[in-house]
């Protein structure tokens, strides 16, 4: 890994521009075409409606995600996904349990403010966030002074997300109707295992 990739800021998170390289963005491309997407129904301030992009959870048995009332299992493992997890685990001590891979047909799919702030995630752990394909406006939100910050992630790019930042930010992918190119984002993250076991 080498230091010049680094964009460090004051705040608590780090963009590694390319970190990726244009192999293996190729091969965890063709891997992403083929997962087995879905469009799940959550529930926002009691509505219930399809989400804006299609989704997969990947992760170890027992690590089940819950978001707007919506609970998933994990689909094990693909082989260039895991790949990348021990990658980060090899190049930052990042450790992680689960991938939530979002894509985003166009720039119609979207998602709106949120923070990854759910209580089965370990405490003070922190999230890599990898996008492929079409670059896109990440926006943040400060909770406290309305701050925003805007980060254009082109394909490869990785950001970390730092403790305690999923307290103090929020972040959105707003629609960008002019574009017409696929985003796949794969957020890892490291969740409790057996969280949701009596649910």
């Amino acid at each position: 890994m080498q230091q010049q990739l680094f964009q460090q800021s004051q705040e608590p998170w780090t963009w590694v521009k390319g970190y990726l390289n244009s192999r293996q963005q190729s091969l965890l491309l063709t891997e992403a075409e083929a997962y087995p997407y879905e469009r799940p129904e959550v529930t926002v301030y009691g509505k219930a409606h399809k989400i804006p992009r299609t989704q997969i959870w990947f992760g170890d048995e027992g690590v089940e995600y819950k978001y707007s009332g919506l609970l998933v299992v994990p689909t094990p493992w693909p082989y260039y996904a895991n790949r990348l997890r021990h990658q980060l685990s090899k190049d930052f001590g990042f450790v992680s349990n689960g991938v939530l891979v979002n894509r985003y047909a166009g720039g119609r799919d979207c998602m709106g403010w949120h923070a990854d702030d759910e209580d089965e995630l370990v405490p003070g752990s922190d999230i890599a966030s990898v996008t492929l394909g079409e670059g896109r406006d990440f926006v943040l939100r400060h909770n406290d002074t309305g701050e925003k910050r805007i980060l254009h992630l082109e394909s490869g790019d990785l950001l970390l997300m730092h403790y305690p930042m999923q307290q103090t930010w929020q972040h959105s992918l707003p629609k960008r109707l002019k574009q017409e190119g696929t985003r796949w984002n794969f957020t890892f993250r490291q969740l409790i295992p057996g969280f949701h076991a009596g649910d």
